[in-house]
């Protein structure tokens, strides 16, 4: 298979899953609205004090991020699991890797990307000023993907249990603490004006998200191969 080819396969992955996400809308907007939800409660519950919401800002948005990333990684394989079609993919000729990195790139496409557009609607809330605003939208850009790469690995490990959810989310979560502290991170340290650290941080976000793009499709195609046996 040459370059191109793998290309298009990806390419054909990926809009196939969009078309199917856009039917299934409410599963959309269920995690953005949960995402909304938790991050606006937060000024609400600890009042008005503005030092208070621009120190706290970054843990609980990222926190949220993660939380509603968890909220459809279920999904991911679950749907063609149920339908056969997971099993015409592990039987087709093609890269089982690259089919599942084009689901990947879907869900994130679907449930994180529209949380890292609507970051800075919600960082207004708590006074985050416009530097602090950027790295916190360039963090997320970094980190939900590899939040929704990680969570396909889990994905794959649970698909048929029952209960696979509350497995889920306790394999997932321990992976995904270095991608909430180095997001975080990076904020703090440009709200401190620490230049360098935050530079450190959003690198080694992008390290995480380099890895991730080459070792979690492998990994979570070996994944399914034992979930179908």
């Amino acid at each position: 298979m040459n370059t191109l080819s793998v290309w298009q396969l990806l390419v054909l992955v990926v809009r196939r899953d969009l078309l199917l996400a856009m039917r299934r809308r409410a599963d959309v907007f269920t995690t953005l609205i949960f995402f909304v939800m938790v991050v606006s409660l937060f000024p609400l519950g600890v009042g008005s004090e503005m030092e208070l919401l621009r120190k706290m800002a970054p843990g609980v948005l990222w926190v949220a991020a993660l939380l509603a990333s968890m909220l459809s990684l279920g999904r991911l394989f679950s749907a063609d699991y149920v339908d056969g079609t997971l099993e015409q993919m592990m039987l087709a000729p093609q890269s089982l890797s690259i089919l599942v990195l084009g689901k990947m790139i879907a869900h994130w496409m679907v449930s994180g990307l529209p949380l890292v557009l609507i970051a800075p609607v919600l960082g207004i809330q708590f006074d985050l000023s416009a530097p602090a605003q950027g790295v916190l939208v360039l963090g997320l850009l970094l980190g939900t993907p590899v939040l929704s790469m990680i969570g396909g690995i889990g994905a794959a490990l649970t698909l048929g249990l029952r209960g696979g959810g509350v497995l889920l989310s306790l394999l997932v979560l321990p992976l995904c603490i270095p991608v909430l502290i180095f997001g975080t991170g990076a904020v703090y340290a440009i709200s401190a004006g620490l230049n360098g650290a935050m530079v450190s941080n959003l690198a080694l976000l992008a390290a995480m998200l380099m890895f991730s793009l080459v070792l979690t499709p492998w990994v979570s195609a070996q994944a399914l191969r034992i979930s179908m046996e």
